[in-house]
């Protein structure tokens, strides 16, 4: 018998303990890890003072997904002992003013490629979030984030446009992971351009691609899998029977010992050094990829079963992580967690009714 993919929710002590220890992290601005281009001494300041509303969270990215997860908790567990918390945390943060300085920095002279692609793509998950949360307040920090918003979008347009051939590594510049954050983004925003891009690049990076080298993952400091990661793309864009088939000849061999290596959770040798916290972040993200591969495939398909059961392995090692968390992961596995624990992306596929109507003013 098939095993069944786990649902998609989150229990609500798990989303109270996630929600507690991201409210605290957003606003924490020390220790920090700035990547600022300096000109001359006047560009020395403060976190705080550069990027006014993600500077806490250890770094620019961090403070990105960490509103985007709770936004995510407080717009799908409305009635929870934290939601007032957290639209109370997001009203002080995404003010007007405060979003148009983080544009501001975002355009001056040399950061053209500011935080791209990772930190652009979890801005546009942020702002989905917002389209698809049917209340007033996100509709007012929607609208103050669109200039941002556009600039991000308008970022990633430009840099597909010139990318030649895709970034495969696993951590922060690794294109597909990105590119399936910016698609999800594009489908919600109604920006079909953009769409057509990324579905046309994802195409051509990786659509050909034959025989996965799975010994070669995962590397020491991965947080992704290059692998899951264009998989986990390219089942958005593929009409499922078209999917199955590209991934069949990908991962010929899901059975194999190597595969079964390949598919074995990983354990974080020391979680108080930043990259190697990094490995309780690629236990979550294998996870909900495995699982968005899954999710594509016929329940007969073959080796759906042993992405399921690796699935499942992974979730259970990346949750368990949170039982002894330092600051060099803290900052930032709430979000992974959260993405993993409600499904966020898992049913983007072709011709699949993914997200309810968003308010208009994208293109």
């Amino acid at each position: 018998m098939t095993p069944a993919l786990v649902p998609t929710r989150i229990e609500p002590r798990r989303a109270e303990e996630i929600a507690a220890m991201v409210l605290e992290v957003i606003r924490r601005e020390y220790p920090s890890h700035v990547t600022h281009l300096l000109r001359g001494d006047q560009d020395a300041r403060p976190p705080r003072e550069l990027t006014p509303v993600f500077y806490g969270s250890f770094d620019w990215h961090s403070a990105v997904h960490g509103h985007w997860c709770l936004a995510r908790l407080a717009r799908l567990v409305p009635a929870s002992v934290f939601a007032a918390p957290v639209r109370d945390a997001l009203g002080a943060s995404l003010t007007r003013d405060g979003l148009a300085r983080e544009a501001e920095y975002m355009t001056a002279a040399g950061r053209e490629a500011f935080e791209r692609p990772y930190g652009l793509a979890w801005l546009l998950q942020l702002a989905a979030e917002l389209r698809e949360w049917d209340h007033a307040d996100p509709a007012r920090w929607s609208e103050a984030l669109q200039p941002l918003e556009t600039l991000a979008a308008q970022r990633m347009r430009a840099w597909l446009e010139r990318l030649p051939w895709p970034v495969r590594v696993g951590v922060h510049h690794q294109t597909a992971f990105a590119l399936g954050l910016a698609l999800d983004w594009a489908r919600t925003a109604g920006d079909r351009e953009l769409e057509a891009l990324i579905v046309a690049r994802a195409r051509e990076y990786f659509g050909r691609d034959v025989a996965a080298p799975v010994g070669y993952e995962p590397s020491g400091h991965d947080f992704l899998s290059p692998l899951l990661g264009e998989a986990d793309l390219l089942r958005r864009v593929m009409p499922p029977d078209e999917f199955a088939a590209w991934l069949a000849a990908f991962l010929p061999d899901l059975e194999s010992e190597g595969s079964r290596r390949w598919l074995t959770p990983v354990a974080s040798p020391d979680r108080t050094d930043g990259h190697f916290a990094h490995l309780d972040g690629l236990n979550l993200s294998r996870a909900w990829m495995l699982e968005g591969i899954a999710a594509a495939l016929a329940d007969s398909a073959p080796g759906r079963a042993a992405l399921i059961d690796a699935a499942t392995r992974h979730r259970e090692a990346g949750l368990a992580a949170f039982g002894g968390l330092h600051y060099a992961g803290a900052h930032w596995l709430g979000s992974f967690a959260v993405y993993l624990l409600t499904g966020r992306g898992r049913s983007w596929m072709p011709g699949v009714e993914t997200a309810p109507p968003s308010r208009s003013g994208s293109k």
